[in-house]
């Protein structure tokens, strides 16, 4: 794998939300991004608003005719799917008026009836099944101000959470901003893709009409070289056996996949990806058992453990439970390490999944030219929980976080440098410090949920594939 050369901590003058990454504590040897699908805070912690003193859930909203509409219950696993394109950002955003939600498209994934206001809608929790998210945020951290980095789908979301950017190369000012054109077998996303492939890029005035699509391989460092630059370890994993899936961020890295002919369409043979990225989810549960667990782990969901909006699986929750559980539960480790005090877990969703959300995001532009993300970021809220033995009960965080905060959190963690050249996710946003400030490690309380990890680990993979839209 090339290393690329490293830059030194950013400037961030008159960027109104950068922080200098800092931590409270000593480092934490491991830590865990598990990446969900498609919710905003409105939408997934909609059905109990005041769960916890401080926390910002609305639960109404206006629509685009100036009428206050009250969000309602919808199954989790609902028949149908919200449009979350670049363009049903800018609908939905409306100069930031907040108001366009009532114009996005839906898609129909089986034969069910689109209520009225579809995106008005907050998961339905009279079951339980959202329980252990509430369980989490009162027992550890909750951000009130996470965003997405990108006003777009998954694809550029997952390269964002990878490598603070989703640039075609490590010195372009364009984003790669949607999905791909093509899906299935006729297409697919990443360095494998079907030749053909191509993905919309955008520009600083948000124009995707200015430069043709591009295909979906990418030449630019992420945080894995620079893990591996230090000499630390990593792993990603996701429950499908497809190199071509849109939520295998480091299939679309050249130096990381290194595509190679195999059959009608490639593979990625590269050493790099063949060690680290795991097709299946749930071994990361086994790597906990087995005290194995990498220095930085990204966690991306079978399709039915997502939470994605017309997928028929109501078990993202308990699946997210099982994690934390795994790590809280661990016996020591042999020559005495304990995964409870050392590791942190970070839960955030990729994408806001077109649902409404009342909160604006922060816009980026206006007062310099060329201004990092400009035309392209920030996109809506999503949830962000924050677990460790660290962390005040309850805490509630008002600092305006995105998918850069978790990547400058891991380069403060590990005294890393910067991903790219200077303007990546990472060299512009705030540090997570505020969630680690106790001096002593809490004791671990299991978060009680409906399946548990045996559940998953004898579970054959759904073998559906990741959203396309």
């Amino acid at each position: 794998m090339r290393h690329y050369a490293r830059t030194a901590l950013a400037a961030c003058a008159s960027f109104t939300i950068c922080g200098s990454p800092a931590i409270a504590i000593a480092p934490f040897s491991h830590i865990i991004i598990v990446f969900q699908e498609n919710r905003t805070p409105d939408n997934l912690f909609g059905s109990n608003p005041t769960f916890e003193p401080g926390v910002d859930i609305a639960t109404s909203g206006q629509n685009s005719k100036g009428q206050t509409v009250t969000l309602k219950a919808t199954p989790i696993d609902g028949c149908y799917d919200v449009d979350h394109s670049h363009q049903a950002f800018t609908t939905m955003y409306n100069g930031g008026k907040m108001d366009g939600a009532d114009r996005q498209l839906t898609t129909l994934t089986s034969d069910c009836r689109i209520p009225l206001e579809p995106a008005f809608r907050f998961a339905d929790n009279s079951t339980g099944v959202i329980q252990p998210y509430f369980d989490i945020a009162k027992q550890y951290g909750f951000a009130n101000r996470m965003f997405q980095t990108n006003q777009g789908p998954s694809f550029p979301a997952h390269q964002f959470i990878f490598g603070g950017t989703s640039a075609p190369t490590e010195t372009s000012r364009l984003f790669a901003a949607e999905n791909m054109a093509l899906i299935g077998a006729a297409g697919g996303a990443g360095c494998a893709a079907a030749r053909g492939q191509r993905v919309a890029v955008i520009d600083a005035q948000g124009s995707e009409a200015s430069f043709p699509p591009v295909f979906p391989c990418f030449d630019r460092p992420t945080m894995a070289e620079l893990l591996e630059a230090a000499g630390l370890g990593w792993r990603y994993y996701l429950d499908t056996q497809s190199v071509r899936s849109i939520w295998n961020a480091p299939a679309a890295i050249k130096n990381i996949c290194v595509a190679q002919p195999q059959g009608k369409l490639p593979t990625c043979t590269g050493p790099d990806y063949v060690a680290n990225v795991i097709p299946t989810q749930a071994q990361v549960l086994t790597d906990i058992g087995n005290c194995e667990l990498a220095k930085v782990s990204w966690v991306i969901p079978d399709a039915l453990d997502s939470d994605h909006a017309g997928v028929t699986g109501t078990t993202g929750p308990a699946w997210v439970a099982s994690i934390v559980n795994a790590v809280g539960t661990q016996p020591l480790c042999p020559g005495g390490e304990n995964y409870w005090k050392d590791t942190s877990i970070l839960i955030t969703w990729d994408d806001w999944g077109g649902w409404y959300d009342h909160v604006p995001p922060y816009h980026v532009g206006g007062w310099a030219t060329r201004h990092w993300g400009e035309g392209y970021t920030y996109g809506f809220r999503v949830p962000l929980l924050v677990v460790s033995a660290y962390t005040p009960a309850g805490y509630i965080d008002n600092d305006p976080h995105d998918f850069g905060s978790i990547l400058s959190f891991i380069e403060a963690n590990y005294g890393l440098g910067r991903i790219g050249p200077g303007y990546y996710a990472d060299a512009f946003a705030t540090d997570l410090s505020a969630f680690f400030t106790l001096t002593a490690p809490r004791s671990f309380s299991v978060i009680p949920a409906k399946w548990d990890a045996s559940y998953f680990l004898h579970r054959p993979p759904s073998n559906i594939g990741p959203d396309d839209d």
